[in-house]
């Protein structure tokens, strides 16, 4: 639970391995959380070496974005490591290209199911926990790329654009309980996962993507962007006439 300065103390990272999850875990841990849950296929393995020189405790649990049977038993076992859960980071996904998806549909598939319909099962598991407590936030990573789907991404843009959705319907179911949905827009972000996609313009670290999640949470956002000047740019993409659009989202 929030110690009596509001801080908040528990972590969980659905998505262990996440490169911007992680750097988002870091900085509430500067901050002051001090028990981290990642939660990863497998495990999540040997926690970066940074959060118990802050002075955080981890844990490591076996989540399975496919698995959705599994995902109500994932958020129980957080529990049962930490108590409640103040801040939930839903970063898992994958990125893939377009040419092999349209290639291989069954591989577009399941892509769909882990950037999609695995939020869903999760999240709705998350919010009848924080629901039940009273408080707590779940900070689900969405992209821009769903804002306004580009023929050159469309399958993971699709995916995206339906997270949000549910993202922020979710946060209206949550309206008046106590607890939160914080929705994160990043664009460009220089991970491994990203590392065969072209830089775009406006690109962010991590960290950067951290701080904006960090500021968000602190000042009761519904919805923050990374960096903050891609708000304006996709207001104006979203007014671009479609075929201009097709020529540009190449």
């Amino acid at each position: 639970m929030r110690d009596s300065l509001g801080s908040v103390r528990t972590v969980l990272l659905l998505g262990g391995r996440s490169e911007i999850g992680l750097a988002v875990a870091e900085r509430l841990v500067r901050e002051g959380a001090r028990e981290v849950v990642l939660a990863a296929r497998g495990g999540a393995g040997d926690a970066p070496s940074v959060f118990k020189a802050l002075g955080a405790t981890t844990h490591s649990l076996d989540f399975d974005a496919e698995a959705s049977g599994t995902h109500a038993a994932t958020v129980t076992a957080a529990v049962e490591l930490v108590g409640d859960l103040d801040v939930v980071v839903d970063a898992f996904g994958v990125l893939g290209e377009q040419a092999e998806y349209e290639a291989d549909p069954l591989a577009a598939a399941r892509a769909a199911a882990v950037n999609y319909t695995g939020h869903v099962s999760v999240g709705l598991a998350v919010a009848a926990r924080l629901r039940e407590q009273g408080h707590g936030a779940l900070v689900v990573l969405s992209s821009v790329a769903g804002v306004r789907v580009r023929r050159a991404n469309f399958v993971y843009g699709s995916a995206k654009a339906g997270l949000d959705g549910f993202a922020q319907g979710l946060a209206d179911s949550l309206h008046g309980s106590g607890a939160r949905v914080l929705v994160v827009r990043p664009g460009y972000v220089a991970t491994q996962m990203s590392r065969h996609v072209d830089p775009a313009p406006f690109p962010a670290t991590p960290g950067q993507v951290a701080e904006a999640v960090s500021k968000g949470l602190r000042g009761r956002a519904t919805t923050v962007w990374a960096p903050r000047v891609l708000q304006p740019v996709f207001a104006g993409m979203r007014m671009l006439p479609r075929p201009l659009w097709r020529r540009l989202g190449r």
